[in-house]
Parts: structure tokens; C-alpha cells; sequence
């Protein structure tokens, strides 16, 4: 310990310290994270949902609350630590190595997710290509007209 630059601090206080900045960087950081991608992945959803936007739409919004509870989740688990912090420099490897942790599962969900898309979209623009290419059908068959009988119901004969 530094006594110059310890002197004031309680043992706790660095741990409190570190705990706080942790939630505060990580719930900005995933908030910002969410906000892009949601602005920016809706023309994505509209293709793979092949234009159908309102689907999109709903699909994007229930992907961002997914996004946010599983990164809140997170970040609640990994708040915990057995680690003693008793200076700054260990104060801010921690909140390092947590931030970090956080960005990872940040960066994976956000590839799982291109991934499981990009599957849709596949699909989606296969079977759009094959409804494209089946032959389509002429139309409803007319039946030939039958001959009508004249107004006074009897046939001449020269119709006949």
C-alpha cells in the first residue's frame, strides 16, 4: 500500500468503488449496444422477413429486450468477487478483466444472432427463388360457351 495515496482510503472503499464504475460502464455500454443495433439491424429483418415490416418491426423490438436481459443478467452474475482490493492498480485490473468479460458476451450474442439471421434469410430467399421459378399457372380454364337458345325458345332452322 501507498501511504501517500492510501492513506485516506478504507480497505472496502477501492471494492465499492470498482463495483460501481462496473455497473455504470457495462449498463451504458449495452444500452449503446442495443440502440445500434436496433436502428441498424431493422433493414436486415426486413429482408429476411422478405419486406414484411411490421414482422421486423416486432422481431427487432423483442430481440432488444432479449439483448437487455440476458446482458443485465450477466453483468448482475459477474459483479461478484473473492479478490481483496487494496489498491488502485488492482481496482482497475479487476473492472479491466470484468469489462471485458462483459464486452465478449456483448460481441457473441451479436454474431449468434447475425448467425441465426443470415439462416433465415437463406431460407426465406430460397423459397423466394423457387416460387419464383415454378411454372405459373395460365390462369382459370374457360369452358367454351354453349350455343344459346334464341328468345322465343324454339330453334329456327337456320340456326340449326
Amino acid at each position: 500500500m501507498n501511504a501517500a495515496t492510501d492513506a485516506y482510503v478504507t480497505p472496502d472503499a477501492y471494492i465499492v468503488q470498482t463495483y460501481v464504475a462496473y455497473v455504470l460502464i457495462s449498463l451504458a455500454l449495452t444500452v449503446w449496444v442495443a440502440r445500434t443495433l436496433h436502428k441498424n439491424g431493422r433493414l436486415f429483418l426486413v429482408d429476411v422477413f422478405c419486406g414484411n415490416e411490421p414482422l421486423a418491426d416486432s422481431v427487432n423490438h423483442l430481440l432488444v429486450v432479449g439483448f437487455y436481459l440476458i446482458n443485465f443478467g450477466f453483468i448482475s452474475f459477474a459483479l461478484a468477487t473473492g479478490r481483496r482490493i487494496d489498491t488502485l492498480r488492482e481496482s482497475i485490473e479487476l473492472l479491466s478483466g470484468k469489462l471485458g468479460g462483459v464486452l465478449v458476451v456483448l460481441g457473441l450474442m451479436h454474431f449468434f444472432n447475425l448467425f441465426v439471421f443470415s439462416v433465415i434469410r437463406g431460407r426465406a430467399h430460397r423459397r423466394q427463388r423457387m416460387d419464383e421459378s415454378r411454372p405459373q399457372p395460365a390462369g382459370p380454364s374457360i369452358p367454351p360457351s354453349a350455343p344459346v337458345a334464341p328468345a322465343g325458345g324454339a330453334w329456327s332452322s337456320a340456326s340449326a
